[in-house]
């Protein structure tokens, strides 16, 4: 008993100091006051805002317990409500200090009355605050306002609208990605509006009509239980990366797992590993094109700020790398979320807290040169606003763009999708297309899986690689427009394909559907080189012939016991002497480069045929230049 009176003694003084710097004088008043403000602390905002009420009623000029009111109401997202508390308590008391100012500053950025947010922020400014974290949040609101000032320009064209009720069929719908032929949405839906609800992955395909169909679950091998979330694909539809958080085996509070597709059937979820995965919280994937470049979303130690964008890379051994943070040119001390990397494997757009944009979180994209990426920039208005934006998947010919908006006015529904077409000002630099088929024996005619790798003939590089499908043999590449294309098709055993592409900027990008028939390695067996170059009536073989030509170093060196034949072919252009010298000219050129790089001129022959062998009638100018050609064939 002593004790419990010691206890309250201490603690009548306090509250007696802790009204004394509040405008009441009603004792009940203050002890609701700070009664609310233990609720408010730990979000209980419902109780908080009955107790500031009831403090309110016994002193109507209680300017404190309206700014605590304005500030929950503007955490709720009730604006009009929380200015009009905040002004209320503005007006009742010439000392409420900065504080005040800076609430109403952020408040108006919420609302886009940008300019007022910059009175109230000068306002706070000039009381020199001292706080330094504080100071540094007010000095954003002001350049976030002033931005927008000067950048808030109209676009017509942009037309947001909800996808049909037919897909927009749960409470909750939101993280769309599209397949690269746009011809399936696949997206994460909850069956309730709170984090308790499922939630689980669903596709929705479009019929013969393009309309969107009745979402379906993606896979019944994904789904559980559990809750899977936050995905991406390859672009071939062949490599899923979800989310799960809770349920499966893993290593954090959010760990990614991975699914592949073979034939029709998705293989069950295998966590990624403790290289990608950490004891933090790992979510938000993004997959390149060709399924080897993992971008994702961890607020693990080592980073820039609280969610940073991290990067992880599949080598040859189909082994994910330790991920690397994308550095401070791109993460900021604050919070960095949603990273979609366009299937151009150039573009990579995310959201943020920390850039300068319209206030919130905006949307800004970056493009990868070599290694490097080049400085952030806010993709703009009308798609960025002073709401949150946090996802933005744009089709791979740059056309349309898909995200998911919170619905304010439904009780029932509290997320949809919506498309729209891209705004000009926002269109990606590099559109792609995507060549697709299947590969076969040639032979038996049996579908194969194989190596199909994409290179970039200007710089030499591999841009991407993929195997088709081992029980169908599909296949998709993505071609990316502003450069010529190699595309090789290999597997052990067979003479390797290649193919060439070019698209320059500009052009009307069509998908090309083409289907492989790989030779088995026999007498007699031979392939085109499609990417051995020279110019009119030349034979010195151009620079972006290297590629080609390293590729077929590498298939001789694979067969060591292999010789070939390399054979040069013309159409009937000119006279057919000059044909067969040109012809044996080049084939030489390809010989000596062979052999200056150290393969063994005992399994090489060279060989000018002129234009007697055509491949094709000489009867247009495709055929003559299918025609103009270097051939390898097996002659052992």
């Amino acid at each position: 008993m002593r004790i419990l009176v010691v206890v309250l003694l201490s603690i009548v003084p306090f509250l007696t100091f802790a009204q004394a710097n509040l405008s009441t004088k009603s004792k009940k008043a203050a002890e609701y006051y700070y009664q609310a403000d233990n609720y408010r602390v730990r979000g209980q905002y419902t109780m908080a805002i009955q107790l500031l009420e009831q403090a309110i009623d016994k002193d109507d000029k209680f300017h404190e317990a309206y700014f605590r009111l304005g500030i929950i109401y503007k955490a709720k997202g009730e604006l009009d409500k929380a200015e009009q508390l905040l002004l209320k308590a503005d007006n009742l008391s010439e000392k409420t200090g900065p504080g005040n100012a800076f609430e109403l500053g952020e408040l108006y950025l919420l609302k886009a009355e940008y300019q007022k947010a910059i009175e109230y922020i000068d306002r706070y400014l000039s009381a020199n605050p001292r706080n330094s974290r504080r100071l540094a949040d007010a000095n954003k609101i002001k350049n976030d306002a002033q931005f927008a000032l000067d950048n808030m320009e109209l676009a017509s064209e942009f037309n947001p609208r909800p996808l049909s009720d037919t897909v927009n069929a749960f409470p909750m719908q939101y993280f769309p990605i599209v397949t690269v032929d746009q011809q399936a949405v696949i997206f994460t839906r909850r069956l309730g509006t709170t984090m308790n609800h499922d939630e689980d992955l669903v596709i929705s395909r479009k019929n013969a009509d393009g309309r969107w169909m009745h979402p379906e679950s993606l896979s019944e091998n994904i789904n559980s239980e559990w809750n899977e979330g936050t995905c991406t694909l390859s672009a071939d539809g062949r490599v899923l990366i979800f989310t799960s958080c809770y349920g499966r085996k893993g290593y954090g509070s959010c760990d990614l797992y991975i699914s592949k597709k073979t034939g029709e059937e998705w293989s069950e979820p295998v966590n990624l590993g403790s290289k990608v995965n950490s004891s933090a919280w790992e979510s938000q994937p993004s997959l390149s094109s060709d399924g080897r470049t993992l971008y994702f979303i961890s607020n693990r130690g080592g980073g820039v700020g609280g969610r940073d964008i991290w990067v992880s890379y599949l080598d040859d051994k189909e082994q994910w790398s330790n991920p690397s943070n994308l550095g401070r040119s791109i993460n900021t001390p604050h919070d960095e979320v949603s990273p979609f990397i366009h299937p151009n494997n150039v573009t990579l757009y995310f959201a943020s807290n920390g850039l300068t944009g319209f206030g919130g979180f905006d949307i800004f994209y970056t493009e990868r040169d070599d290694k490097n990426w080049s400085e952030p920039k806010n993709i703009g208005y009308p798609i960025n606003t002073s709401a949150d934006q946090v996802s933005l998947f744009i089709t791979s010919d740059g056309e349309k763009g898909y995200y998911s908006h919170e619905v304010t006015n439904d009780p029932n529904q509290k997320g949809k999708l919506y498309e729209f077409n891209v705004p000009a000002n926002a269109k990606v630099k590099y559109r792609t297309s995507y060549v697709t088929g299947h590969v076969f024996d040639a032979v038996t005619k049996k579908p194969l899986k194989a190596g199909i790798e994409l290179y970039d003939l200007k710089n030499e590089a591999r841009e991407g690689f993929v195997y088709s499908d081992s029980v169908s043999g599909e296949y998709l590449m993505v071609l990316t427009e502003g450069s010529d294309y190699a595309l090789y098709v290999n597997k052990p055993g067979y003479l390797f394909e290649s193919l060439s592409f070019e698209y320059q900027l500009n052009e009307d990008l069509q998908p090309v559907k083409l289907d492989i028939y790989l030779k088995p390695i026999s007498e007699g067996a031979k392939a085109v080189l499609n990417n051995i170059f020279f110019d009119v009536d030349s034979y010195a073989l151009k620079d972006k012939s290297k590629t080609e030509l390293n590729k077929l170093i590498s298939f001789l060196n694979a067969n060591p016991n292999a010789r070939i034949e390399i054979g040069g072919h013309t159409d009937n252009t000119g006279s057919g002497e000059y044909n067969l010298d040109l012809s044996l000219r080049r084939a030489k050129s390809v010989y000596d480069f062979l052999i200056e790089k150290g393969i063994n001129k005992a399994r090489l022959k060279y060989k000018g045929y002129g234009q007697n062998m055509p491949a094709f009638p000489n009867d247009s100018d495709l055929h003559r230049q299918m025609n103009r050609r270097i051939e390898f064939q097996i002659i052992r």
